[in-house]
């Protein structure tokens, strides 16, 4: 019998919209969503539900956005009794992985994650950092010209390995044009600005990642009761004081998606399924690993979709 893992996504899935159906079908996930507008002391479901994007898609609003519609999914599974062998996030979707895994509450993982997008926004002024999407080229030569660009004072580094064809680069602005121009000198079919209000993942993000460890200091971290798949190490974590170190880690490490899940794959994983708004992940999943059934839920009808096939009847 194959292994599930639950995935689930991170910054730049965000949608208006996003959770409302879910919470008129659902009183549990309705009842998360009430949570998050607690533990915040604010209306974040009014931002989900009705936007405008331009607030939504702040990063302070974003993260604990996308972790609360994530959790208000898994609680509908829940009901149904389908629980994952293993679990992973893309960054942000790190916590609710955690949470799905049992080590982190949801109310401490939301007020945190509101606490990483804040500090993630102050450690580099607007319009100083930047990120770009490199296609279609070798990884190792890809490293090579950031390490080149940084040496000449400009620091850029990779920030997501999205999959073999798609790495994300991370940095000051001038670092990651220059890389983007050397990459593209070197073989890379496209190199894509992204839309971010940040460098994340990059060592710009440290002074951010260091006043973040006091917030994951003062919550409750637990061992997790399902593999988790780390993205800094791209492999399994099982131990509280390892995960918050991870977690501190990560905000200015290179966010290991396609080796993670590679190694799911290795530990048996043979059906994914992306949980939240979008199917980022589940696009992805066609290059990195074809042969594995994927699916995505972020609405009714593919929540109910996806269980009736998990349980054989689709």
């Amino acid at each position: 019998m194959g292994k599930i893992a639950f995935v689930f996504p991170g910054q730049g899935s965000q949608a208006v919209g996003m959770g409302k159906e879910l919470a008129g079908f659902h009183e549990e996930a309705a009842a998360i969503i009430r949570q998050a507008d607690e533990v915040l002391g604010e209306s974040l479901s009014q931002l989900m539900f009705e936007g405008p994007q331009e607030q939504l898609t702040l990063t302070t609003n974003t993260q604990p956005a996308l972790l609360t519609v994530s959790t208000a999914i898994l609680e509908i599974l829940k009901q149904h009794g389908i629980r994952p062998d293993y679990t992973a996030g893309h960054s942000l979707g790190e916590y609710s992985a955690l949470v799905a895994a049992g080590a982190m509450s949801f109310a401490d993982a939301v007020y945190a994650v509101r606490k990483r997008g804040e500090y993630m926004e102050e450690a580099v002024p607007n319009g100083e950092g930047a990120m770009a999407a490199i296609l279609g080229m070798d990884p190792a030569l890809l490293r090579d010209a950031t390490t080149e660009v940084t040496a000449e004072g400009h620091p850029v580094q990779i920030a997501n390995m999205n999959s073999k064809q798609q790495i994300v680069i991370s940095g000051t602005k001038t670092g990651v044009e220059l890389a983007s121009q050397k990459a593209k000198e070197n073989g890379a079919k496209r190199a894509i600005p992204l839309r971010v209000s940040g460098p994340f993942h990059s060592s710009l993000m440290q002074p951010a990642a260091e006043k973040f460890r006091a917030v994951l200091e003062g919550i409750e971290i637990r061992n997790p009761q399902i593999p988790v798949i780390a993205n800094v190490t791209a492999d399994v974590v099982a131990d509280s004081a390892d995960i918050r170190e991870k977690l501190v880690q990560q905000l200015y490490s290179p966010v290991l998606w396609y080796p993670s899940v590679e190694r799911m794959v290795e530990l048996g994983v043979d059906t994914v399924v992306e949980i939240g708004p979008g199917k980022v992940l589940a696009g992805l999943m066609k290059s990195i690993a074809p042969g594995v059934k994927t699916y995505a839920i972020y609405d009714e009808a593919t929540l109910q979709d996806t269980i009736a096939k998990l349980r054989g009847e689709g």
